[in-house]
C-alpha cells in the first residue's frame, strides 16, 4: 500500500511541477513578446505582477516532489501540496491565456 501511495504522490508532484513550469514559461514568452513591441508596457506590467504566483506555485510543487522521498505521511502531504499548487498554477495559466488570447 505504501508503494501505491508513493507512486501516486510522485505522479501528482511531477504533473504539478510541469503545470507550474508551463505557467512560468508562458509568462516568460508573454514578457519577451511584450518587451519587443511598442505599446507592450501594460502587458509587461501585468506579467511582472504574476511572477509571484508562478514562482510560488513552482516552489510549492518542487517541495511536494521532495516530500515524495519519505514515507506514507510525507507522501500524503506531497499529494495535498502538489494538487493545491497545480490547481492554482492551472487557474493562473488559464486566466492569463484568456486575458491575452488572440485569434479565434
Amino acid at each position: 500500500m505504501e508503494f501505491i501511495i508513493n507512486v501516486i504522490a510522485v505522479v501528482v508532484a511531477i504533473a504539478s511541477v510541469l503545470v507550474a513550469l508551463g505557467h512560468a514559461g508562458y509568462l516568460a514568452m508573454l514578457s519577451s513578446a511584450a518587451n519587443k513591441r511598442a505599446g507592450g508596457a501594460p502587458i509587461a506590467q501585468y506579467v511582472r505582477s504574476r511572477w509571484a504566483v508562478a514562482g510560488g506555485t513552482t516552489a510549492v510543487s518542487l517541495l511536494a516532489w521532495l516530500f515524495t522521498a519519505g514515507s506514507t505521511v510525507p507522501d500524503i502531504l506531497a499529494i495535498i501540496l502538489a494538487a493545491g499548487s497545480g490547481a492554482v498554477a492551472t487557474k493562473a495559466l488559464q486566466s492569463t491565456q484568456a486575458k491575452y488570447r488572440s485569434g479565434g
